[in-house]
């Protein structure tokens, strides 16, 4: 099957151009740069033939500095492609040109894309493609790939494309550099997935793995490369990257002159919009009234109060679990097989309720505000802003993203930590992501909880906001590593299309259902297990001990038990005691202190298995089950000395 390869910088509409040419939605895409940090692969029908299309982390360069600029070039080296279509932003050319000069000086088969026309003709920019593309010396195509722009035309390109041609160098260094390429070239004696004079550029940048490669392959000949690249940089005053930097901005300066025309809109409303959400005195409100409205008025309000009312006490209540009730007692002989499915902790009165009737709702609206947010460009200006806040804790506003989704679902921010710069920012990241970001579930179910009591809503938010910063700050001093930096592409704000909305909602529901609903029926029938064998009221009364502790009564052991499973899980199971008032308002407070800070979800638990490995993961976990209940037993102590203070 032949294959093409996209490429290009973050945020420039890689995934919207694949999910177009496969027709279907199978990368995430949003208006934020990061999104794709594992490789997508789809198969597209074009022209009556079948080409495998493979979707790519961002890349700036082709000289890897990033994880995903490292995972992208690998797919280029180790495989063969008909093309490689390099997507650009029609709004920032020359900024992302570099990488264009770079595949065709390393022999690929390249076509370019200018992605987002629309936006770019709306801020005045107009392109001579002619002229562009006798400079270039490859196929340039205007596309706008949300709206499915020129895409027959990029098709028509692909299917006819001949990838024998050969392009010229596009760009010249000084001579120096230049003449020890050459001589280097001429020292290369394996063959090299790349061009000989790709291989020898990234040699003088001192590019690890190609450096590991050709001092592999050109053992015989190595000290004479190692010696000449040393000498090139003694001949330079400044760094030898930087020098061919500068020989790769003047080639590209020469290729545009006179390739495109900018006229600015002084009057941009919604550049005035995108600078007020980055500036502290106009974005702190914004923030609010996004957080307020969006999040607590609408997911909490609405999803969690009205539609759970709903479906958990008049849907589930009163219609279906009697007519589960009755269905199981008419075919299913014997009491034991009939607590399996609507006992106190059957399969339909506990793991479907919980699933359906709780946290469905929840999720799906949560679901719904975010693709809206994700789509408008708020998160990367959200980024921005609270980047002097972030440096604090030994992370960068590029932390935003994997913070902001962890409240959708924790696991996959987990992954997403990929896109942070040094591994020191990744740990702490993700120790701030099992312990103090719940997830769009268990968010809901407690704002839902704690709805109508102002005061220990306040508290709560001020204890886990403390908490998340206490840590991340004392972390960023205990753990050794490189400071955070920030590098990150803003997108212009758009108006979010309600069909993507809607696509994007739908396949995240999906997910939702996918993943958490099987794991809710196991647990059903694990607990219905332990319990016909006389283990869980075992399990419950070990864990009554420090429960006693946080001043909590018995009944409130089972829903740190089912936390154990999810989080979600555990916060359905805070929702029920609630609306039977078991609770005090203290108990209340420590009840969600402690949930919100418990161990992560299984799924969450082995995504940091996986990203920080075996010792990093059960540190973590460890740290947070031993967080949990000492700051739950804090808060204890303090609220009823406050109490008593109070009384007196």
């Amino acid at each position: 099957m032949k294959k093409i390869a996209l490429v290009g910088a973050p945020n420039v509409g890689k995934s919207v151009l694949f999910n177009a040419l496969v027709n279907s939605y199978r990368a995430v895409v949003s208006n934020y740069p990061g999104t794709t940090v594992e490789v997508t692969r789809g198969k597209a029908n074009i022209k009556c033939e079948i080409y495998e299309v493979i979707d790519t982390p961002g890349m700036y360069s082709f000289s890897s500095i990033t994880e995903e600029e490292k995972v992208g070039r690998d797919i280029l080296l180790k495989e063969h492609f008909r093309c490689v279509i390099h997507v650009i932003d029609a709004k920032n050319i020359l900024r992302m040109l570099p990488l264009t000069l770079q595949l065709l000086e390393a022999g690929f088969p390249v076509i370019v894309v200018l992605n987002m026309i629309d936006e770019a003709l709306e801020e005045g920019i107009t392109i001579d493609v002619d002229l562009f593309e006798q400079r270039l010396g490859v196929r340039i195509f205007l596309i706008s790939a949300l709206k499915k722009e020129g895409l027959e035309l990029l098709k028509n390109e692909i299917s006819e494309y001949s990838s024998g041609q050969e392009h010229p160098t596009l760009c010249h260094y000084q001579e120096g550099i230049e003449k020890n390429i050459e001589i280097i070239c001429k020292k290369l004696t394996k063959n090299y997935p790349i061009t000989k004079r790709a291989i020898a550029s990234l040699l003088l940048k001192e590019d690890k793995e190609i450096t590991d490669l050709v001092k592999h392959n050109e053992s015989a000949h190595w000290q004479e490369i190692e010696a000449m690249i040393q000498r090139v940089e003694q001949d330079f005053f400044h760094h030898i990257e930087y020098e061919m930097a500068i020989s790769l901005r003047n080639s590209i300066e020469a290729i545009t002159h006179g390739v495109f025309e900018h006229k600015e809109n002084k009057n941009n409303f919604k550049e005035k919009l995108s600078r007020w959400m980055m500036q502290p005195l106009t974005g702190l409100p914004i923030l609010f009234v996004v957080l307020y409205f969006a999040f607590y008025k609408f997911v909490s309000g609405f999803g969690a109060g009205v539609v759970v009312d709903f479906l958990d006490k008049i849907v589930f209540d009163k219609y279906v679990n009697p007519f589960f009730v009755n269905l199981t007692h008419l075919y299913i002989k014997g009491e034991a097989f009939q607590s399996l499915f609507v006992g106190d902790y059957g399969i339909i009165t506990m793991g479907l309720k919980y699933a359906l009737a709780i946290i469905l709702p929840i999720v799906s609206f949560f679901f719904l505000v975010f693709s809206i947010i994700e789509d408008s460009g708020y998160l990367p200006r959200l980024a921005m802003l609270l980047d002097r806040v972030f440096k604090k804790i030994g992370l960068s506003g590029r932390a935003v993203i994997p913070m902001v989704l962890g409240f959708g679902c924790a696991t996959m921010a987990t992954m997403v930590t990929r896109i942070l710069p040094t591994k020191k920012e990744k740990i702490i990241a993700t120790i701030l992501l099992a312990l103090a970001v719940p997830c769009s579930a268990q968010l809901g179910v407690l704002l839902s909880v704690l709805d109508g009591n102002t005061i220990i809503l306040s508290i709560w938010i001020c204890i886990i906001l403390l908490v998340f910063l206490l840590v991340g700050y004392c972390s960023s001093k205990i753990l050794k590593g490189e400071g955070a930096f920030f590098y990150m592409e803003i997108p212009p704000l758009r108006l979010p299309k309600l069909s993507h909305i809607f696509i994007k909602t739908y396949v995240r529901i999906k997910w939702y259902l996918k993943e958490v609903i099987p794991l809710f029926v196991l647990s059903s029938v694990f607990v219905w297990a332990l319990e016909r064998l006389g283990l869980f009221k075992h399990i419950i009364s070990i864990l009554s001990k420090p429960v006693s502790l946080l001043g909590l009564p018995v009944e409130t052991a089972s829903i740190f038990f089912f936390g154990f499973f999810r989080r979600d899980y555990g916060a359905a199971g805070l929702y029920d005691l609630h609306n039977h008032s078991v609770l005090t308002d203290v108990q209340l407070l420590v009840a969600t202190v402690a949930l919100t800070l418990f161990l992560p979800c299984i799924a969450q638990f082995f995504m940091n298995i996986k990203e920080r490995g075996w010792k990093i993961g059960f540190i973590i976990s460890g740290f947070t089950l031993i967080m949990s209940f000492c700051v739950a037993y804090i808060v204890k102590v303090v609220a009823n000395y406050a109490l008593f203070i109070m009384r007196i």
